[in-house]
């Protein structure tokens, strides 16, 4: 019903005139953070770390309180550039490893694909980790015009290695810039939105590889905080070192003359690891690798000018498959494909204050464990221990876990309702059932034996 009334207000929306145009299409830069934890950035409470680009493009627009991703990387990565949840991929535990043979799969229309087809230039500058085992799942196959940065996770930040193989790349192929991997994405992404901005509308997705480990930074990014120790020193600085570089790329925006046409979106692309020692996911329950709140409920904003309120706060449920949909409409390309998308449009949510266009959001569904949400409640079901590598649950004993918690009055899920709530959980028990009758099995990739680590990752020695 919900949906029935969602599609009547975005029929009304379109025949009063006011959303935008295909004349109108905007710039996109899509900032995707690795394992940034809920409140390290000052504009979401944190103190520690000083973030003071990234407050002030988000107080430019709006938080996005409850914005959720997946409970690791690649998962995330694949939700965002198809529109479709990763058990659809066969993606939803873990993470696409070095030496996997799969990647995200050739049939998926990516939105870098569909943003090309709508006339627009398309950039990944950053993290790819969707694939690289074959040239056909390289980036500039998938609809990327340009590619800069890496295919892995776990990058060393200043060699470019990852397990003895090169791992950094322009074009999809080898590239020797040397330099710290953030100042290099930062420099890359400058030079992009140089090149074409004010020429044609662009979309420029950056994943860096920060915050993620190994936690490696230039000695002058610790000063400011002496106050801090360890890992969570390392990791200020890194954080502090990627708002610069955010700050460089808006800049460059601004400089081309672009600003007042361009959709900034920031995001994790998971909650924070080791939170309370490494990263600050504030009061919300665990971290990455985990169906609770701290892991998949994540620090996130949309900023354009004159579009989307400034120093708002958006409570709604929403989610990553979001983006798809709605950045296609917005260019006027087509939404449209051979394959069934998860996500919906949620410009009217973000522009007019409208609820979540979502009845349900499947948080995940593995063969041993899985979430969802539905309007204020959440169902958590699990066959064992949570693998912060998200993974399938550790130490499984045949045993059903099922936890339910009321997000309004209870967002750090610290009360299980389940057995006072019997209705609601078969009524939630029964939503996530259909989404895990329509997941593929998970693809794994356990390290062979006789796997030789290329000396190039993506090349064939």
């Amino acid at each position: 019903m919900l949906r029935f009334a969602y599609a009547l207000l975005t029929f009304a929306t379109l025949a009063c005139g006011s959303r935008l145009t295909a004349a109108d299409a905007p710039n996109v830069v899509f900032i995707l953070a690795d394992d940034l934890g809920r409140e390290d950035c000052g504009f979401m409470g944190g103190k520690d770390i000083k973030t003071p680009h990234i407050d002030k493009l988000a107080r430019a627009g709006a938080t996005l309180d409850a914005f959720y991703v997946q409970p690791v990387c690649s998962p995330t990565r694949a939700a965002f550039l198809t529109g479709r949840y990763p058990m659809r991929h066969g993606l939803q535990v873990g993470v696409v490893r070095p030496w996997a043979q799969y990647g995200l799969p050739l049939d998926e229309q990516t939105l870098a694909e569909g943003l090309k087809g709508a006339g627009y230039a398309t950039a990944i500058v950053g993290k790819w980790h969707l694939g690289h085992h074959a040239p056909e799942f390289l980036p500039t196959k998938r609809g990327f015009d340009h590619q800069y940065g890496h295919y892995n996770g776990a990058l060393d930040y200043f060699t470019h290695m990852r397990d003895g193989g090169f791992d950094w790349h322009k074009d999809d192929k080898a590239s020797r810039d040397e330099g710290y991997s953030t100042h290099l994405i930062a420099k890359d992404a400058v030079k992009f939105v140089g090149e074409h901005a004010g020429k044609k509308p662009f979309f420029l997705y950056v994943p860096f590889n920060a915050v993620h480990a190994p936690h490696q930074v230039p000695p002058e990014y610790l000063k400011p905080y002496p106050n801090l120790k360890g890992e969570r020193l390392k990791y200020a600085g890194m954080l502090a070192a990627m708002d610069e570089a955010a700050g460089q790329i808006v800049d460059a925006v601004e400089k081309a003359g672009a600003r007042k046409n361009t959709l900034f979106v920031f995001s994790s692309d998971n909650g924070g690891p080791q939170p309370g020692v490494v990263t600050d996911n504030g009061k919300y329950r665990a971290g990455k690798g985990t169906l609770y709140e701290g892991g998949v409920r994540v620090v996130a904003f949309a900023t354009y000018d004159g579009h989307i309120k400034a120093g708002g706060t958006i409570t709604e449920p929403l989610h990553m498959v979001d983006w798809y949909p709605t950045l296609l409409k917005l260019s006027g390309g087509k939404v449209s494909q051979k394959l069934a998308v998860d996500g919906l449009d949620i410009w009217p949510t973000l522009t007019a204050g409208k609820p979540t266009p979502h009845d349900a959001i499947l948080i995940n569904t593995t063969p041993n464990n899985g979430a969802v949400r539905a309007g204020d409640w959440k169902l958590v079901v699990k066959n064992g221990a949570d693998d912060p590598d998200g993974g399938e649950p550790k130490k499984k004993d045949g045993k059903e876990s099922v936890e339910l918690f009321n997000l309004k009055d209870d967002p750090y899920e610290k009360t299980n309702l389940a057995d006072k709530q019997a209705d609601k959980v078969k009524e939630l028990k029964a939503t996530l059932a259909k989404f895990a009758k329509q997941a593929v099995a998970p693809k794994a990739a356990p390290k062979g034996k006789d796997f030789v680590t290329p000396k190039v990752w993506g090349e064939k020695d």
